[in-house]
């Protein structure tokens, strides 16, 4: 016999670690197992396997974007399937696509896995961040965010640090390692599937296209992020290993660090973002992004060595940890029921920049490294310009500062 969902107000009466908050850290924490070994050992693998120059890279990001693009198609599968099943099974997924990348070393082959993974991922993180907005209150959310991504964080260093002692002393495999960290995921899913109850948010969700104009500085935020995002994931570790030269030990080590500051600041920083907002916090990121960016260029202009280029590195993915103040934003200011859809719309407006960027900026690459930072330094300028536009204290009709703010009552929004 088929069960009931559980109302999100009666789940106080279940065991700790079935409810909705532990299901929440448990996906965070299995998701990152997969992606961050399929990230850490990607740069490693398609130059040694597949030759992979600037051009293949930037391509192979842009089919990975695809799925991002299309996150809007959740809104038509929620129709059929509940939030919940639909990021368990996109965990799914990820992890069996992240299992069996390595027996596929050919672009075509690289191409049509990391497409399959990338469904994988995007989906679920379309819903995760969907269900973290609607089963968090207001007031906590930005503490328990902060959390979880310091849980991502630990389970990214588990991986890594298992990378960095293993990988030279017992001389791994790239197929190894993606099917232990792949099937790590997938097995998590279904028991994530299988253990825990279906929860019933307090607000139904409208399973229809959201766009409103109120909501038009999240959906301008979105896009400068997911552009300037592509720049970061796409050319700054590709840059550590053909420039620099870097092994699989040693870009896994580098990303080692990274998350362990990562699992120092994040909680700190979601306390930050209760006590002083969104905007002082993005305000923050994108400062310090632009100067990081900058001094990435001083790498090609300066000769500047590897130790500046990891510390840059480490301070830049540091700094887009931040981003989830954008998140806490939009619950502030969203109709409840308008959470799910608007999180498929905003993932796709993410990915507008990202399908067409890296393949474009591959070539630029080529040409000239430091003008792809350049860019990317203008394109956090512009995203702190609007960050500026963030209220103190936003909400319902106080979207934005000082413009004319369209009230959530008018049938046009």
């Amino acid at each position: 016999m088929k069960k009931m969902p559980i109302p999100l107000s009666e789940t106080g009466s279940l065991p700790l670690w079935r409810r909705p908050e532990s299901l929440l850290f448990l996906m965070a924490f299995a998701m990152p197992v997969a992606f961050a070994t399929w990230n850490a050992l990607l740069n490693n693998f398609v130059i040694e396997a597949a030759g992979f120059t600037g051009v293949e890279i930037g391509w192979l990001h842009s089919v990975r974007e695809i799925p991002g693009f299309l996150a809007i198609g959740v809104i038509a599968l929620i129709m059929f399937i509940r939030e919940q099943v639909l990021g368990i099974v996109s965990l799914l997924l990820l992890g069996a696509a992240t299992a069996v990348t390595a027996f596929f070393p050919s672009l075509g082959g690289i191409l049509t896995i990391t497409m399959l993974s990338s469904i994988g991922f995007h989906y679920f993180e379309t819903v995760n961040q969907s269900l973290q907005l609607q089963w968090l209150s207001k007031e906590r959310a930005p503490i328990v965010i902060g959390r979880l991504v310091a849980a991502g964080s630990a389970a990214s260093l588990v991986a890594y640090g298992l990378l960095v002692v293993t990988w030279k002393t017992f001389d791994l495999s790239y197929g190894f390692v993606y099917m232990v960290s792949g099937g790590f995921t997938a097995v998590v899913a279904v028991f994530a599937f299988l253990a825990y109850p279906q929860f019933q948010a307090p607000h139904p969700q409208t399973k229809s296209f959201v766009l409103k104009r109120r909501y038009g500085l999240y959906y301008a935020l979105q896009f400068m992020a997911g552009a300037r995002r592509q720049i970061f994931v796409v050319f700054a570790a590709f840059m550590m290993v053909e420039k620099f030269g870097f092994e699989v030990h040693q870009v896994t080590a580098l990303f080692l660090i990274n998350f362990v500051a990562n699992m120092l600041v994040a909680p700190f920083m979601g306390k930050i973002v209760a006590r002083k907002g969104e905007r002082f916090v993005l305000m923050f990121e994108y400062i310090g992004l632009t100067l990081v960016f900058l001094a990435y260029g001083g790498i090609y202009w300066l000769g500047w060595g590897v130790v500046i280029a990891a510390t840059l590195y480490v301070i830049d993915h540091m700094l887009f940890g931040l981003a989830f103040a954008l998140k806490t934003y939009f619950q502030k200011i969203a109709d409840p029921q308008d959470i799910a859809p608007t999180a498929a719309v905003a993932f796709t407006i993410n990915h507008i920049a990202a399908v067409f960027l890296p393949a474009l900026l591959g070539y630029l690459w080529v040409v000239s490294p430091d003008a792809v930072f350049i860019l990317a330094a203008a394109m956090a300028m512009v995203s702190l310009g609007l960050a500026s536009l963030i209220p103190r204290h936003p909400e319902k009709g106080n979207e934005w500062r000082f413009l004319p703010v369209v009230r959530a009552t008018t049938p046009a929004e």
